[in-house]
């Protein structure tokens, strides 16, 4: 894979004086372009053997390009901040928006290859982590992201060459860094499982280009060529028809009760044992949240449910015995334009509560596969693709420790008419109903079809749904809180 990076292919200066003015013309084009039609973003991985000029390369770019729609940025030792969320937050948060382009050195690549030279982690363990990465990669590309990378390549002859021209050199010497002695050490582990990683995780979507980089002309002059005949190939493609993808309904009613009407909706508390119950399980929370043993979990709780269902009652029943330093909600609508401009998941990686946090979504990402699947402001294609994308987020989320507990509060039709009449007629109330909701009511059947999908493909083991049946809201109230306390409990027993 890197034999043809070895060979030193060369540029004389003379060609290269000829071409770089034509080709930087062509680069800010082609950026100026995408910045006007923000139609897609741009990502670059940098990658490489040390010395390779992976900096140089870039500062060149950034040079010839307009370096206000560029971002570079380094992913070196993680943060305090950084550590105390799930691995792949450092990255999603600086992710650049459409009509941009955003730079990672020491990406997610850099650190599953220096854990395996290192030998931190085993093969096993890379594998899974080419795999993870190839999926978010394939979803960060489904979303319309334009993804280079760009593995900078020297022989290791040439790489021992450049230390030993430059070590004894005191106008030069700065330039070799410790890393760059600490690879002339592992550089055949290095070289070896970089080539794993780049035979397994070169796709179609997100190719690997391996560049040599001994020569700095020939270098510069490859990585800006290769960056501008993807760019302009991506801002000329026409859209594509797509294959219709399978849109059916997991469960098919066939006159049979459907999920949400298999529940038993007739549960309730009365007054007496309500307060009661309510008063034990608000207590039992707020201990548990101040457990030592959760300093080290995250938490997370997701409500959704029918409109008029009692969400927000149910949460406010959650939070009435708590410190508010120990909770945070989030309020999930319409995403602003600044959110519309990122992957679809990007405004709630970037709310994910860090270790000793508690976080609270009213309504969350299941909107892709809800409202936007129902209404029609996703196509087939991307509610169906956010299943896997759902169920890849949570398991990140699990993975780095947080308890995540879905909620969806259910409500049969005749009562939720009831509670709309209500607010209607209650001054205070009237602000809670609008049009939208009364031609939601309207689709009632296409919702509980997608419910019905949204529980069966993404209730799993490690993050499952709890339904909850909401006609009574004492009974509801009381599950909800009895529920999250379960699921705390069962994280730190």
């Amino acid at each position: 894979m890197f034999e043809s990076a070895e060979i030193g292919h060369t540029i004389d200066k003379d060609t290269y004086n000829k071409e770089v003015p034509v080709l930087r013309e062509a680069l800010l084009q082609a950026q100026y372009r995408l910045r006007e039609q923000a139609r897609f973003p741009v990502l670059i991985l940098i990658n490489g053997i040390e010395g390779a000029g992976k900096g140089e390369t870039i500062k060149l770019l950034n040079e010839w390009m307009d370096p206000r729609l560029i971002r570079v940025d380094s992913f070196d030792v993680p943060t305090d901040e950084e550590l105390s969320h799930p691995p792949a937050w450092r990255y999603w948060r600086k992710l650049p928006p459409k009509g941009q382009t955003g730079i990672f050195f020491g990406n997610w690549y850099s650190k599953m290859l220096e854990d395996r030279v290192h030998r931190r982690i085993k093969k096993t363990d890379l594998q899974l982590a080419i795999d993870r990465a190839q999926r978010f990669e394939r979803m960060l590309c489904a979303e319309g992201m334009l993804i280079f990378k760009f593995w900078f390549h020297l022989s290791k002859d040439r790489m021992l060459q450049r230390l030993e021209s430059l070590k004894d050199d005191p106008l030069h010497s700065w330039r070799i860094s410790p890393l760059d002695w600490q690879q002339s050490k592992t550089y055949d582990r290095f070289v070896k499982h970089g080539e794993l990683i780049l035979r397994r995780s070169s796709r179609d979507f997100a190719p690997w280009y391996v560049i040599e980089g001994s020569d700095e002309r020939y270098r510069s002059l490859t990585a800006g060529r290769l960056l501008l005949e993807g760019l302009n190939a991506a801002l000329d493609a026409a859209d594509q028809p797509l294959t219709q993808p399978h849109t059916a309904t997991v469960e098919l009613h066939l006159d049979q009760a459907s999920l949400l009407e298999s529940l038993d909706m007739r549960q309730s508390l009365s007054k007496d044992h309500y307060k009661e119950q309510l008063g034990q399980e608000q207590a039992r929370l707020s201990q548990l949240l101040r457990d030592p043993r959760l300093r080290k979990r995250g938490v997370l709780a997701l409500f959704e449910g029918h409109d008029a269902a009692g969400k927000g009652s149910a949460i406010r029943r959650v939070t009435g015995a708590l410190d508010p330093r120990l909770y945070r909600t989030i309020q999930i609508a319409a995403p602003s334009e600044d959110e519309l401009a990122q992957p679809w998941l990007w405004r709630f990686w970037r709310n994910v509560p860090a270790r000793g946090q508690f976080t609270i979504f009213d309504r969350s990402w299941y909107g892709r596969v809800l409202v936007e699947r129902v209404e029609g402001f996703c196509s087939p294609d991307e509610w169906l693709r956010a299943y896997t994308e759902i169920n890849e987020f949570e398991e990140q989320l699990v993975d780095a420790g947080v308890v995540v507990v879905k909620f969806w509060l259910s409500i049969d039709k005749q009562t939720q008419l009831e509670r709309f009449k209500e607010r209607e007629d209650t001054p205070h109330k009237r602000f809670k109903i609008t049009e939208e909701d009364w031609r939601n009511r309207e689709k009632w059947d296409d919702y509980s079809n997608a419910v019905a999908d949204m529980v069966d493909r993404t209730s799993t083991e490690i993050a499952p749904w709890t339904l909850v049946e909401a006609n009574d809201k004492r009974f509801a109230r009381v599950k909800v809180l009895r529920t999250l306390n379960y699921a705390l409990n069962a994280a730190i027993s």
